[in-house]
C-alpha cells in the first residue's frame, strides 16, 4: 500500500480528534525512564500493549492500542523527518502526544502521561483551539 502525506496527514488527525479529551496529569516526574527506542512492536511490549495493526507501510506504521478502558495510537515513522512533518500536521487538530525518536502515542492526556512511565519521551500538547482548557497550551509542550 502507498501511503502519501496527505493521507499521513489525515490518519493523524483523525487518530487526534478520535482520541483527545481532557484529562488529568498526576505522572511523577522524576519517574520518567530514558526514552524507549525500536520497532513498533518492541514499543508495544515495553507498554504493555498487543497492537492492531491500521497502517503498515515503509514511512510509516500504526496501531491502534489500548490501557484499560482507553486507547491510544502507537506511530514509527522511517525518519525524523517524516515524524516531525506528521506531528507538525497532526498538532493542527489538538491531542496529546508522547514523543520518542521516530515514535508517538497519541492519546488523553492521562493516557500518554501513564505511557510516559514505560515509554520515556517527551509530552508534546496540540493546537490551544482544539483543546479547550487544556492545561498547557501556551506552547504546546510539557516538560
Amino acid at each position: 500500500m502507498r501511503v502519501t502525506r496527505p493521507m499521513l496527514a489525515l490518519t493523524g488527525a483523525v487518530a487526534a480528534l478520535a482520541l483527545a479529551g481532557c484529562g488529568s496529569g498526576g505522572a511523577d516526574e522524576d519517574q520518567v525512564p530514558p526514552t524507549a527506542t525500536g520497532s513498533l512492536e518492541h514499543l508495544a511490549a515495553e507498554a504493555k500493549c498487543e497492537p492492531d495493526m491500521q497502517t503498515d507501510a515503509d514511512t510509516i506504521r500504526q496501531a491502534l492500542c489500548r490501557k484499560g478502558d482507553e486507547k491510544y495510537v502507537l506511530a514509527t515513522f522511517a525518519t525524523d523527518r517524516g515524524q516531525r512533518e506528521w506531528l507538525n500536521t497532526a498538532k493542527d487538530y489538538g491531542g496529546y502526544y508522547l514523543v520518542g525518536r521516530k515514535w508517538v502515542a497519541v492519546g488523553e492526556e492521562r493516557t500518554v502521561t501513564a505511557l510516559r512511565s514505560a515509554l520515556g519521551g517527551t509530552m508534546e500538547e496540540g493546537s490551544e483551539h482544539m483543546n479547550p482548557g487544556g492545561s498547557h497550551n501556551q506552547g504546546g509542550h510539557h516538560g
